[in-house]
C-alpha cells in the first residue's frame, strides 16, 4: 500500500510534491520547514530580504515552527512525534544556529529517541534557515 498524504495544516510544498507519503507501514515526510500554513509567515524572521541581503533571525522561533510544522503533518497521518524513527537536520548556518536548534530540537525529541543527522548546507528554497526531513511508522 502507497499513497500521499497532504493537510491543509500545515504550509503548502514549494514543488510537485506531497507532505508525506505512506509505503506500507512507514511515513516519509517531504522536507518540513518552518513557513506557516496560509500566510507562508516565518516565525523568527527570513533569512534574507527581498533583495537577497542578510537578515538577522530566531534558530529557536523557526526551529520549533519547523516541530509545529512536523506534528501537523504526522497528525495527518495518524501519528505523532513518538512515532518517529529519524530525522535529517539541514541548517544553512551549523555555526550559528547549531545550538539554539538542538535545544529547542531536545525540548521535543529526548524521548523520543530518533536517530539524527544534521547537516550544513547552502540554501533552502526559500528563506530559511532550517528544515527536518523525517520517517516515521505508521502506529499500530
Amino acid at each position: 500500500m502507497s499513497h500521499s498524504i497532504r493537510t491543509s495544516n500545515a504550509p503548502d510544498p514549494v514543488g510537485a510534491y506531497p507532505h508525506a507519503r505512506r509505503h506500507g507501514d512507514l511515513l516519509f515526510l517531504s522536507g518540513v520547514g518552518p513557513r506557516q500554513a496560509g500566510t507562508h509567515e516565518i516565525p523568527g524572521g527570513p533569512i534574507r530580504d527581498a533583495q537577497g541581503n542578510p537578515r538577522d533571525y530566531d534558530i529557536r522561533a523557526q526551529t520549533e515552527a519547523v516541530i509545529g510544522n512536523i506534528k501537523a503533518v504526522l497528525a495527518a497521518c495518524g501519528a505523532t512525534l513518538e512515532d518517529v524513527l529519524d530525522v535529517t537536520v539541514f541548517l544553512v548556518d551549523m555555526e550559528r544556529d547549531f545550538l539554539g536548534y538542538n535545544e529547542v530540537y531536545a525540548q521535543h525529541f529526548t524521548t523520543v529517541q530518533a536517530a539524527r543527522t544534521t547537516l550544513a548546507i547552502c540554501a533552502l528554497p526559500t528563506p530559511i534557515a532550517v528544515e527536518f526531513k523525517v520517517i516515521a511508522k505508521v502506529p499500530q
